[in-house]
């Protein structure tokens, strides 16, 4: 018997890195020893203190049934301390301040609360495959907006201003932004709000890189009247190391959070309550744990800079996040054809940048989550192969 997926889901294809890894699965099953610089997944554990909180919490009896689909008042009120802290943004944690499992909940979440098959989306090109998928899910129709490297990879407001954006009900962006690790002014946020109100769009801004080898995070909502047209997803996946812990956060109106929570109650219930307040113990480290982080980041920064050198490409050292991002060289057709020749010559994985859009077809992506040895290791496989 053959039943046809929902309409909703004709168009939405597999997860690209979903389909690679079990390539790479199966190239390791038959002795290949591959090693993956693609995904963005950090490898290093989050501080001790928010692990012994997890434990310690976990072995009390009172700490397993179900939780408020809000998020515990603990973990609220240390999203809002730390939003305080280090962005300069004050927000109520009873009404302004949503927990999720994971960011990436979040960009589904905000979707189908605000988008129906007659709206469209303006989305980052290149830019993160989810937000796509996600609007194609509600039946919405994406519109992308071309970065381009000689804009530094912002937004082109003056191109936007141009276009129809009479059916365009909200706007995807993400600095610093993934895959470019290009960072956003404050100056260009304040242009960005005024374009928002004046053309009535609801701004969804994913932010989860701030922290990662940026001197000073910042936040959209840092602009006085970003609340009106702005909401903010952030996580604790890059900046405290706990990625696979699932825990996201979402600010905005009190109005919205409420509308977003319509749809967030119907789909999921709260975490478990001992993973909120190891979170909240991570929003509640001083600066000193930022900077251990970012020390090592840079030192496989570094690593991977000499990688790409030996690859033949271009790039820009003022990068900041958790990848480096690196135009391909001339002899090579695109970043597809750089990627493949690598994994299948030398087993090492590296991110084409195609899959993120069409404005990244010349370039490849390699992330900064594997040791310092990991990169001389490659390196080192690299010349092996040319030599020979």
């Amino acid at each position: 018997m053959k039943i046809d997926v929902a309409k909703r889901l004709q168009g939405t294809e597999e997860y690209y890195f979903s389909k690679k890894l079990r390539e790479i699965e199966e190239m390791k099953k038959r002795g290949a020893q591959v090693i993956n610089l693609g995904i963005g997944s950090p490898d290093l554990p989050p501080h001790p203190d928010v692990i012994e909180t997890l434990q310690r919490q976990a072995a009390l009896d009172h700490t397993h049934g179900y939780q408020s689909y809000k998020g515990a008042p603990e973990l609220r009120n240390a999203i809002a301390s730390w939003y305080q802290t280090y962005y300069g943004v004050t927000v109520d944690p009873n009404s302004e301040v949503l927990p999720l499992i994971g960011s990436k909940e979040g960009v589904v979440h905000v979707c189908m609360t605000y988008l129906e098959e007659s709206d469209q989306a303006l989305l980052p090109n290149p830019g993160y495959p989810a937000y796509a998928s996600a609007v194609r899910i509600t039946g919405a129709t994406p519109v992308y907006y071309k970065l381009r490297e000689e804009d530094d990879w912002l937004i082109d407001l003056d191109a936007l201003e141009k276009r129809d954006l009479s059916k365009v009900k909200l706007m995807w962006i993400n600095y610093p932004h993934m895959p470019t690790g290009t960072s956003a002014s404050l100056e260009f946020f304040e242009r960005l709000i005024g374009f928002a109100k004046k053309h009535q769009i609801l701004i969804c801004h994913d932010n989860p890189y701030s922290f990662i080898l940026n001197k000073q995070p910042i936040s959209l909502l840092q602009v006085p009247g970003a609340l009106d047209v702005a909401i903010e997803l952030n996580s604790l996946s890059k900046s405290s190391n706990m990625a696979g812990w699932r825990i996201g956060m979402l600010i905005g109106q009190a109005e919205r959070i409420g509308q977003v929570m319509r749809f967030k109650s119907n789909m999921d219930s709260g975490m478990f309550l001992p993973v909120q307040l190891a979170a909240a113990k991570a929003l509640q480290l001083d600066s000193s744990w930022y900077d251990s982080l970012n020390a090592e980041y840079r030192q496989r920064r570094d690593k991977a800079y000499a990688l790409l050198d030996l690859l033949g490409c271009s790039y820009q050292k003022d990068q900041v996040g958790l990848f480096l991002w690196a135009r391909v060289p001339s002899r090579y057709k695109d970043g597809f054809e750089l990627s493949d020749e690598v994994l299948y010559t030398h087993h090492v994985f590296l991110t084409p940048g195609g899959i993120f859009g069409s404005q990244g077809i010349p370039y490849i992506r390699i992330s900064l989550c594997a040791k310092t040895q990991v990169y001389q290791d490659v390196i080192n496989r690299i010349k092996s192969k040319t030599l020979q």
